[in-house]
């Protein structure tokens, strides 16, 4: 009996055990999460969309936090107004961190940093130059400037940030490094990594969406990053300082092949990368004087081939090109064309230009004597009358032709004298021309009125 009773009291006991491990399993706490997005490039439709599916999801799951690395030189105010909207509506804190080091939060990236209820910096980096920027920006009215000011001091005032500077980002361009942002009151704080960010800002309250604060729960988060989609990252690419360089000045180019040697393709090709680099200088800290020499670089090497060669021209083409590349984007955004880019661009201009576009000039003009040549004094059949202008068939093809010699009927032959673009000047053949002659003459004869004297055997 007693070692069926210790049978049973081992069991019992080791059921308890195995019965505890589950309910102390469904009692552990899980991790919180924050979710990761980055905004780096230039700010554009695709990046906006992605940072707010991130935050929309972060609100779904109830994360911990958003933490949105950024490294930015700035890029549409549209795209920038769509993220800083999302960011204040939030009710899942953002920690903005401009990171790694040599990062920087340009522009349209200096409102989203201080649009959220962390701003953090590492090491390194910058944050300022908030002067609107891009094509219209090169140019922007006093009025878009006082609204974009209004609106940075209104995000600085809801976190108690330095306004002033903010303002001061906006109207005089001005920037600072992270320890100048810390110091000034603009940022709360440098960070060296994201772990580390994550483990002090852990148990600070911000305020969120509606005015609402939030404490952060951060120490030992779990950080997911989310990706932007292949779709939006492939389009996104094309927004580079580096590309739509290239797509500006090769848009150009093509449009000036189109123009000497139509074709509709370059034409068609030109313009689809000229509106292609519109988009991008749309979105970055472009300068007038680099696009002006980019189009003055054109100008000259269309000048060479009016005086084919390799001359002065192509001398000057050249060194507008390489300036226009230098001072295409303000650099104290730090937004460049690179030399590596610039370098082989113009020698392709040379080539292109001193080579390819003349040989291809003067395959067409001799195309267009072979053509003239091969026609000139072949025989044709006259479709439309020639009045003087009408259609002749000649080598089985239907051409508008013109005639030398006043009007030709239909059905006559003519004959090919010269070929003047796409038209012909034509002759009409000389039997064909003494037949058309003799049959206007005979023609009063056989039509003479009929005759009144009565045939013969008719009644007297």
């Amino acid at each position: 009996m007693r070692s069926v009773a210790r049978v049973v009291r081992v069991a019992i006991g080791g059921l308890a055990i195995l019965g505890s491990v589950p309910l102390a399993a469904s009692g552990q706490t899980p991790s919180p999460v924050v979710l990761r997005a980055s905004l780096t490039g230039v700010v554009d439709p695709f990046v906006a969309d992605h940072v707010n599916g991130v935050v929309d999801e972060a609100e779904r799951r109830n994360a911990a936090a958003v933490l949105l690395l950024i490294d930015t030189p700035g890029g549409l105010s549209s795209s920038m107004r769509q993220i800083t909207e999302a960011i204040l509506n939030s009710t899942v804190p953002v920690i903005g961190y401009v990171s790694p080091e040599g990062a920087r939060a340009a522009s349209a990236g200096t409102f989203v940093l201080l649009s959220c209820p962390v701003a953090a910096m590492a090491p390194g980096t910058n944050v300022g130059a908030a002067h609107p920027v891009g094509l219209a920006g090169a140019v922007e009215s006093e009025k878009a400037t006082n609204d974009a000011a209004a609106s940075i001091r209104a995000i600085a005032d809801r976190y108690g940030r330095n306004a002033d500077w903010a303002e001061k980002a906006v109207r005089e361009s001005v920037s600072a490094s992270a320890e100048q942002a810390l110091d000034l009151g603009v940022i709360d704080l440098i960070e060296p990594d994201v772990p580390a960010l994550l483990r002090d800002v852990d148990g600070r309250t911000v305020t969120v969406a509606s005015g609402e604060e939030a404490t952060l729960d951060t120490a030992g988060a779990t950080v997911e990053p989310v990706e932007m989609s292949a779709f939006a990252s492939f389009f996104h690419a094309f927004l580079d300082p580096n590309i739509a360089f290239i797509f500006f000045w090769g848009g150009l180019a093509l449009l000036v092949l189109e123009l000497f040697v139509p074709g509709g393709v370059a034409g068609t090709v030109g313009a689809l990368m000229l509106l292609t680099s519109l988009v991008a200088l749309g979105a970055l800290p472009v300068q007038l004087i680099g696009v002006a020499l980019l189009v003055a670089s054109v100008v000259f090497f269309v000048l060479e081939l009016l005086h084919p060669g390799l001359g002065a021209p192509t001398v000057a083409g050249t060194i507008t090109l390489v300036l226009g590349g230098l001072f295409l984007f303000d650099r104290s955004s730090k937004v460049s064309v690179s030399p590596a880019v610039i370098v082989p661009v113009a020698a392709f201009a040379i080539v292109f230009f001193g080579f390819v576009v003349q040989q291809s000039i003067k395959t067409r003009r001799m195309a267009r004597v072979e053509r003239s040549e091969r026609l000139v004094g072949v025989e044709g059949v006259v479709t439309t009358e020639l009045s003087p202008v009408g259609i002749v068939r000649v080598a089985s093809e239907d051409w508008t032709a013109e005639s030398d010699a006043g009007p030709v009927p239909a059905g006559d032959r003519v004959r090919v004298v010269a070929l003047q673009g796409l038209r012909l000047r034509v002759e009409p053949l000389e039997h064909d021309a003494t037949a058309a002659r003799a049959e206007t003459e005979r023609r009063p004869t056989d039509e003479r009125a009929p005759s009144t004297q009565a045939p013969e055997g008719g009644p007297a």
